[in-house]
């Protein structure tokens, strides 16, 4: 009897689920049915309506839009447009206005929360108590016919995105978020502006109420940020640079890095432009030996000379290396409205892998750092009796420099012979001092918005945005000044082009090391200490195989370089 009973049931089970798919079907069918016979006028894109005033409105909806919307696989055209005002067309009379204030009703039908909501908003209140018809509706934020379920991540995006036509300012600063630079790159797994201000029930930041009052604005920001801080939520999400009386931080961070990038490269541009010029005419007028002294040695000494150890050439491939890691796996996030980041990010995996990627090597570089100052450090220690901090084989800069940079720039404009450098030369100990500045820049500011809990323990919210500008900025000046001014001086300019193997074989040809090194040639030759240091041609292999690295890691930054230059030019064509 209990057998007999469940199958009754099961059975009567069935026949509803079958009964009420079959309404369903009925139902999406008649619908699909109603909505052709609409859209067989406004399907095509030549369709107008005229209107009571005399001008005719485009009502075009393209069938397949509509059909794959949320709406459009359950409701019929009329379920919206359902007045007489609309049957027959041509006794539409109703003003722009009025119309849009019947949208939130309208939807509401439907969405009641969503409608209370957006009623007691500052959208909402604007319209219905002010006659403001400018201000946001339903379907400015969700579209008329191609409405799209909220969380699907395009929908976010394109909502935020749509925020942006009325809220332009706001739209810009936040695009200068990390926030806003991963939804720019087409990711929505960030925080969107609804996500902060709400979806429907938006108020005015001022309001007691609204999510980003100060009161709110930790629970806000710990949606996402499940450890924040009161420090942490203070952090200005849309700070501008240009606004001293308001955000005087982020201003005198952003005017302090631009005048660094304009006195950098107005001073290096010009000093290699100038370089490139004598040089390459120095070159083509076939006067090199006369301001170079060169003296002969005899056959047995060898053709090379070593320069640096192995220990060296590899701490410079992998600080190279890392150096291009990093600029690749952040450069998107400083570029990411053009072209050629959004495939790059997905290339990378991600901003989620790319910004584990970036941290990993982060590390690694700053390591190779420290172990370099630790080096220094120990090799100065045991040799303190005979090192000299200003000698010719310490990177300290002297007056020899000032007197060399004088020299050159005669030089530069024909007034006298080239001068002749020791074993290092000025802009190799600019090279070599510059990371001082710019790891440690770096290394703060990353640190900072890596260890975001521990900073906003300690520091108010706005050190977040001058941590972002600062971290970009020096990574901009970074990247540039590597790409340009280190390939010219070591790659570029006419004696050096198209590449440099000495860092990659650590040997470099004894005409080469009298032409660069004129001073320590005659200090080892007069001393008879030339001779450990001359050293057989390297193999043909290595050869090969370091101009093939060293032109691929040139390539490599000439291609980012571009990238760079495409974006920033982009920025200012903008605005």
């Amino acid at each position: 009897m209990r057998s007999a009973f469940a199958l009754c049931a099961v059975g009567l089970a069935i026949y509803v689920a079958g009964a009420q798919s079959a309404s369903a079907q009925d139902a999406q069918q008649g619908a699909n049915s109603d909505n052709a016979t609409c859209l067989g006028c406004h399907g095509n894109a030549g369709f107008a309506v005229p209107r009571s005033d005399g001008q005719a409105r485009p009502l075009f909806v393209p069938p397949d839009v509509f059909a794959g919307s949320v709406h459009g696989k359950a409701m019929r055209c009329i379920d919206c447009h359902a007045t007489t005002a609309e049957v027959p067309h041509t006794n539409v009379s109703r003003t722009r206005a009025e119309w849009r204030q019947r949208v939130p009703e309208l939807c509401g039908t439907c969405h009641a929360e969503a409608r209370d909501g957006y009623l007691t908003s500052v959208h909402g209140t604007a319209l219905m108590a002010n006659g403001n018809a400018s201000v946001a509706v339903c379907s400015d934020c969700h579209a008329a016919h191609s409405v799209a379920r909220p969380k699907v991540a395009a929908e976010r995006l394109a909502i935020t995105t749509k925020c942006a036509n009325c809220h332009t300012k706001d739209s810009k600063t936040y695009s200068q978020t990390y926030h806003g630079q991963v939804a720019a790159l087409g990711y929505a797994d960030t925080a969107t502006c609804f996500d902060c201000h709400g979806a429907h029930a938006i108020r005015r930041s001022s309001d007691p109420d609204s999510l980003v009052f100060p009161g709110n604005r930790l629970q806000t920001c710990r949606q996402c940020h499940r450890d924040a801080t009161a420090g942490f939520a203070t952090f200005e999400p849309h700070a501008t640079t240009d606004n001293f009386d308001r955000y005087p931080y982020e201003w005198l961070a952003s005017k302090f890095l631009i005048a660094i990038v304009v006195f950098t490269f107005g001073i290096f541009w010009t000093h290699s432009a100038l370089w490139f010029y004598r040089e390459y005419r120095d070159r083509k007028e076939r006067r090199s030996s006369l301001h170079v002294r060169t003296q002969a040695l005899p056959r047995e000494e060898g053709p090379y000379v070593r320069r640096w150890s192995a220990m060296w050439r590899i701490a410079h491939l992998v600080f190279a290396l890392a150096f291009i890691v990093l600029v690749v796996t952040g450069v998107t996030l400083l570029y990411p409205n053009t072209a050629w980041a959004p495939p790059l990010e997905r290339l990378m995996g991600g901003p989620s892998v790319a910004s584990s990627v970036h941290k990993i090597v982060a590390v690694i570089l700053i390591a190779i750092f420290v172990a370099h100052l630790v080096y220094v450090a120990v090799h100065i220690t045991r040799t303190w009796k005979t090192f000299k901090l200003f000698g010719p084989y310490s990177l300290m800069p002297n007056l020899q420099d000032v007197d060399d940079v004088v020299a050159m720039c005669k030089w530069f404009f024909g007034f006298k012979p080239r001068p002749m450098f020791d074993h290092w030369n000025y802009m190799q100990k600019v090279d070599y001092w510059a990371p001082f500045w710019g790891i440690a820049m770096l290394a703060a500011s990353g640190a900072m918005l890596w260890f975001k809990t521990l900073t906003a323990a300690y520091l108010p919210g706005w050190a977040f945005n001058v941590a972002t500008i600062v971290h970009g900025e020096e990574a901009l000046l970074a990247a540039v000044y590597l790409f340009t001014i280190h390939y010219f001086v070591n790659h570029w300019r006419p004696d050096k082009f198209p590449l440099d193997n000495v860092m990659f074989t650590g040997t470099m040809p004894l005409e080469e090391f009298k032409r660069e090194y004129t001073v320590e040639y005659d200090r080892l030759l007069g001393t008879g200490q030339l001779q450990t240091y001359l050293v057989d041609a390297p193999s043909r292999p290595m050869t090969l195989g370091s101009q093939i690295l060293g032109l691929s890691l040139v390539a490599i930054g000439l291609v980012l370089l571009v990238m760079m230059a495409n974006g920033f030019i982009g920025n200012l064509v903008t605005g």
